[in-house]
């Protein structure tokens, strides 16, 4: 009986120090360490360990350790930043350290934090951004400091997901639903009776816009509106003989870039969106509503009916003909 008594003790006894040994090597998120530090003590902690280089001497053999259960975490290797045989990936310098920052005792216990990104990362977006762009300084990114996203305070992990053999956002296919999914509006727009081919992948919203930041409105590839617009319109391109003025001060006076239930993706539906300048003499200064109900015939009238006004100004965008002053041929 004794005997048995001493066996039985000895079994819980290896039974208290396996949990230990297991607690002490659980992830660190099990520990939640964030639910007790502040984010300034999260920074004050990380700007310790960097000051003092408290790095692995196995690298990202000692996080695997614990790490290497999430399929989240090895799909790293998947991808270009766990490329172990590029010299311009993370894995040839300081490997998981390059991007979280220094172990230090991290693994003891998980009570010590790291750089964490994403939603639920306690650092600011400019933090976490921070990181990336010590890498990431090409000309593209030169102007992110003053983009709409950098000003929205967007964490690059916001739109970009590095665990992961093909990012979403890099790819034409899954693109436009990563930026909607934050643009609500323009996704509502996207999907009216006219707009671009955005639906079909023929297009993506990096073709008109630097997500980057660049210098010009709305993020713009190019200079201006109508030079974007004139990357692939280049039909409408001018100088032009007789010009119509809002067409060269700028396309989205007329047009929504992202979709309309009117046709050519206009704001407004002929004559109504003519009206709106050209309406103090002649018989454009005569109220004509069109197909609404209220009034003016449609069939019968060359005003209203079909094209409305570009019924006969059919060269809206300008035209180089001698007789062109109108915009009639």
């Amino acid at each position: 009986m004794k005997t048995k008594n001493n066996t039985n003790s000895m079994i819980a006894a290896l039974m208290s120090a396996a949990i230990l040994m297991v607690g002490m090597a659980m992830p660190a998120h099990a520990a939640k360490w964030d639910e007790t530090m502040s984010p300034a003590e999260v920074e004050a902690t990380l700007d310790q360990k960097f000051a003092e280089g408290k790095y692995s001497p196995k690298g990202a053999d000692t996080c695997l350790m614990c790490h290497k259960r999430s399929e989240k975490v090895m799909d790293l290797f998947k991808g270009v930043h766990g490329a172990i045989d590029s010299s311009k990936s993370p894995m040839a310098g300081l490997q998981c350290e390059a991007c979280h920052g220094p172990l230090g005792a991290h693994n003891k216990g998980g009570k010590e934090p790291m750089i964490t990104f994403g939603p639920n990362s306690t650092l600011a977006a400019d933090k976490q951004n921070s990181v990336c762009l010590s890498c990431h300084t090409d000309d593209k990114r030169i102007s992110w400091n003053t983009s709409h996203h950098d000003n929205a305070d967007v964490a690059c992990a916001s739109c970009h997901n590095v665990h992961t053999a093909n990012d979403p956002i890099l790819s034409k296919k899954t693109e436009m639903e990563v930026c909607t999914s934050c643009h609500t509006k323009q996704k509502t727009d996207l999907n009216k009776r006219s707009s671009h081919p955005m639906k079909w992948n023929q297009m993506t919203c990096s073709d008109c816009h630097n997500p980057h930041g660049s210098t010009s409105d709305a993020d713009l590839i190019k200079p201006s509106i109508n030079d974007t617009c004139y990357e692939c319109h280049t039909e409408k391109r001018g100088p032009k003989l007789w010009e119509h003025a809002p067409v060269t001060e700028n396309c989205v006076s007329c047009h929504n870039p992202h979709g309309s239930v009117n046709d050519a993706m206009l704001k407004t539906r002929a004559p109504q969106l003519c009206q709106q300048c050209h309406a103090s003499d002649g018989h454009a200064s005569n109220a004509y509503l069109g197909n609404t109900g209220m009034g003016s015939s449609v069939g019968d009238n060359a005003f209203t009916g079909a094209r409305s006004c570009l019924n006969c100004h059919s060269q809206v965008h300008g035209s180089n003909h001698p007789s062109g002053k109108l915009l009639q041929r």
